[in-house]
């Protein structure tokens, strides 16, 4: 038989085995191995194009795009280089036949002023052609009519003549009359000659096409219009301006049909002696 000593110790055994039974066990934390992360960015060893720090990735993107204007810059200077030198060659070029004629024309031709007139090429009454530079060099008087005006044609045809006599005979001065045809249907060249001689012979007839007329008519500011219109019968209703040019084909003076010839007269030579007296100056 046990001592009770020894069944009084196997009995407290027992009993804390059954509360250590009760009693839940505390759940344990299962831990996974981590496994090691490094940064391809940010890794400071070995020679690899990965292994290179992120700033040195920005120093060289910094580095090979640069902007816009490093390029457009540059590129501007040589256009706008290129530029002065094609204008400067080019000022040279057209320099060169105004020195050579500078002794045919006067230096007021070079001065720009409003453009009245333009190239035109036209036919005088012995079928030669006439453009812009067969005026060069001339002091003109220029008029727009038609040989079957009824009144005022005929009026101011003889008004030039008067006043290329005046001109000559008063103030020894020459000038060129032209009579530029708004009637190129009907006035050819023989008929403007038939016409003009019984004026003047010194008048200088011009015709051309119908195109060409309005182009001329267009440059000078010239009014015309067919009216009352019956087949070939008809007149043309037009403004009646003569225009006075002088060697470098610029219009000077534009005088309307209120002028007398020896009021016309007078106004040429003082527009003559003017422009006289700025070429020796």
């Amino acid at each position: 038989m046990l001592p009770a000593r020894f069944l009084k110790l196997s009995l407290l055994r027992r009993l804390a085995a059954a509360r250590a039974a009760e009693v839940p066990q505390p759940l344990k934390t299962r831990l996974f191995p981590v496994r090691g992360y490094q940064s391809r960015g940010y890794s400071t060893g070995g020679s690899s194009k990965y292994n290179r720090p992120m700033k040195q990735f920005v120093e060289e993107d910094v580095s090979t795009s640069r902007p816009l204007i490093y390029y457009i810059v540059p590129s501007a200077i040589l256009a706008f280089a290129g530029l002065a030198t094609f204008v400067h060659y080019n000022d040279e070029k057209r320099m060169i036949p105004l020195e050579a004629h500078q002794t045919s024309i006067p230096k007021r031709c070079n001065v720009n002023r409003p453009a009245i007139g333009g190239p035109f090429k036209l036919y005088d009454t012995e079928n030669n052609v006439v453009t812009e530079s067969k005026l060069r060099g001339d002091w003109t008087l220029m008029y727009f009519g038609y040989t079957s005006s009824p009144d005022v044609g005929p009026a101011e045809v003889q008004k030039i003549a008067d006043v290329v006599k005046l001109l000559e005979s008063k103030h020894d001065i020459k000038i060129k009359p032209l009579f530029i045809t708004i009637d190129p249907q009907r006035d050819s060249p023989a008929q403007l000659k038939a016409y003009l001689s019984e004026f003047d012979p010194r008048i200088v007839g011009l015709t051309g096409s119908v195109d060409a007329i309005r182009q001329i008519a267009q440059e000078y500011r010239i009014f015309f219009k067919k009216v009352g219109e019956v087949g070939q019968d008809y007149i043309v209703e037009s403004s009646h301006n003569m225009y006075l040019l002088d060697p470098c084909l610029e219009t000077v003076r534009c005088f309307g049909a209120e002028y007398k010839a020896p009021d016309l007269a007078e106004a040429i030579t003082t527009e003559v002696q003017k422009a006289s007296n700025s070429t020796t100056n």
